[in-house]
């Protein structure tokens, strides 16, 4: 059991993991925001811009405090993609919960609005795509349940925080060795 907890015991493990979970918590402000304003909070991705703070603030700290003013360039993509990872899966979470829990009409209301843009967009995604596997597309969004809320945060946050946390890992870093520096 030591062992477990020795692992676990990382700094840069401690600071990601803080660091997600509060930036999943505020993620999950920004979608009761949402909600209680009256606007769809499913499917929008306007709290990434959270994510982007959150694991710069993450990198800098870490830099500052636990790494005396030095941030290696694999330590800062760890804290970047640990940061991503858990804050979506904390949104993920909360998310399914209130949609499962308080209010299942957001979801009920998110299914049908997909199925009225597939039925507006028909004609077209028929040429793209044949009738086939419209008619299967349509058919999964119809059977679509609420757990898949948590898949398609995790999947829509590491997809798009790939670039983002390779630049922020670059600028944040700062290493005492390199080939400018007078050793």
């Amino acid at each position: 059991m030591q062992s477990i907890i020795d692992y676990f015991n990382k700094p840069i493990l401690k600071v990601s993991l803080a660091f997600g979970a509060i930036t999943g918590l505020l993620a999950f402000v920004v979608f009761l925001g949402l909600y209680f304003l009256k606007i769809m909070p499913l499917g929008k991705v306007l709290d990434f811009g959270i994510y982007l703070i959150f694991i710069t603030t993450a990198c800098w700290y870490y830099r500052k405090y636990v790494g005396n003013g030095f941030l290696h360039l694999w330590e800062a993509l760890t804290i970047g993609y640990v940061v991503n990872c858990v804050a979506a899966l904390v949104n993920g979470w909360l998310i399914f919960l209130f949609i499962t829990y308080i209010d299942p009409n957001i979801f009920t209301q998110y299914t049908a609005d997909m199925l009225h843009l597939l039925q507006a967009g028909k004609t077209e995604l028929v040429k793209n795509i044949q009738e086939p596997e419209f008619i299967k597309m349509y058919n999964d969004v119809k059977s679509m349940q609420p757990s898949v809320v948590i898949k398609d945060e995790i999947s829509k946050k590491m997809l798009m925080g790939i670039i983002p946390i390779l630049v922020i890992s670059l600028i944040m870093r700062k290493q005492d060795y390199g080939i400018y520096h007078n050793k």
